[in-house]
């Protein structure tokens, strides 16, 4: 049996120095020792642009070498992405374009001529009807999205067949969600438990598709990274990249996907709220956050590209629009005071370097502030 496995790399832009040693310590040094070790492995991987300056500038050139090394053998293959973790449903076409290009200009230049993406990971992924137009103008040949994107239903994908979207010539790869989650909770922790888990599919010709967070292996779960690779050991599967897949499976099914993130339930895609931790309709910190957002958008378009504040004002909006601070007031269950005033303070911080800005607005945006940091304390 064909396996396609995705690993996702993360970290916010600005991640503290200790927070990101302790990943780098428990995830990341040994998930690629072990690729490098155990020389079957060959996966699919997204590292977004920020977290390759964030091992730059902290001096783990190490991992960005062996990840450039890896790339050259054809043992990872590398997919693009929105260099800040934005999520693009909720992004302007414009926005989507430009994050692209900056995610691929910096992960061009520290991992050189290993990072020839042809597919397209949209955090979280998040998915709406608008995303392959852009991803398709951008040169890019698939996308990968969770299986509940298909029909809205888990359990939908043909994993014989090939699905292309409906109207384009991009191709969609379904991560499958019971055998991901199996690992990353490690009921599946060997190849007996992977076997077991796999027994009815195992005669049916059909290949695999996982995709998970790198970081839960080791760092969310300590002592996980190790059963990874005894799992990727099981010589019954055929580790492949996803890029790969055409190469075996030929019949392509065209199918329009459904508003949805790899976290989605079917519950929510009826009640369309897909996108509950970063946008619920019921959490009115969410509101304004978005409502804050807007205000600021509105502002950094209004302005002047020429003006020598433009650069500027366009970094602090990039990280400011992170998924991260909307994720974070989501409280259910996670959540992070820290995390919610860091985003508001991002925003606030942007429009006060936009020239010629109105009192009106500015007051407004520190309204939005205040109510956001308010109602996150008193939470």
């Amino acid at each position: 049996m064909y396996w396609a496995n995705f690993l996702h790399f993360y970290q916010p832009a600005e991640q503290q120095p200790d927070v990101l040693e302790t990943i780098v310590v428990q995830s990341y040094r040994p998930l690629i020792e072990g690729i490098k070790k155990l020389k079957r492995v060959s996966i699919t991987l997204n590292i977004n642009g920020t977290l390759l300056e964030l091992l730059d500038t902290y001096g783990y050139k190490d991992i960005i070498g062996d990840l450039r090394t890896l790339g050259k053998e054809g043992r990872i293959e590398f997919t693009s992405s929105v260099k800040y973790h934005a999520l693009a449903p909720f992004l302007h076409e414009e926005e989507i374009i430009r994050q692209v290009r900056m995610n691929d200009e910096t992960s061009k230049f520290f991992l050189g001529d290993s990072y020839k993406p042809q597919g397209f990971f949209p955090p979280e992924m998040a998915y709406s009807e608008e995303l392959p137009a852009v991803i398709s103008s951008l040169g890019f040949k698939w996308i990968i999205l969770d299986e509940i994107s298909c029909d809205g239903y888990v359990g939908h994908v043909d994993y014989k067949k090939i699905y292309k979207v409906a109207g384009s010539n991009l191709l969609v790869f379904f991560r499958e969600r019971r055998l991901s989650n199996l690992i990353m909770s490690a009921v599946v922790r060997s190849r007996e438990s992977l076997l077991e888990a796999m027994k009815e599919d195992m005669q049916n010709g059909r290949y695999v598709v996982t995709a998970m967070d790198g970081e839960t292996f080791g760092h969310h779960r300590p002592g996980l990274e190790k059963m990874l690779f005894d799992v990727f050991a099981a010589p019954e599967f055929e580790l492949i990249k996803i890029s790969d897949i055409p190469s075996y499976y030929k019949e392509i099914k065209e199918i329009s996907p459904v508003k949805s993130t790899w976290a989605s339930s079917r519950k929510e895609i009826e009640e369309n709220t897909q996108f509950l931790s970063w946008s619920d309709p019921e959490n009115v910190i969410h509101k304004w956050q978005w409502k804050f957002t807007d205000l600021v958008l509105k502002e950094v378009y209004a302005m002047n590209k020429n003006h020598p504040r433009y650069d500027l004002v366009r970094k602090k909006t990039d990280l400011a629009l992170s998924s991260d601070h909307f994720w974070w007031a989501s409280a259910k269950p996670w959540w992070s005071l820290e995390m919610i005033e860091v985003g508001a303070y991002r925003l606030l911080d942007t429009i006060r370097h936009i020239p010629d800005v109105s009192n009106d607005t500015l007051e407004e945006a520190r309204d939005y502030y205040e109510k956001i940091i308010t109602t996150a304390f008193n939470w």
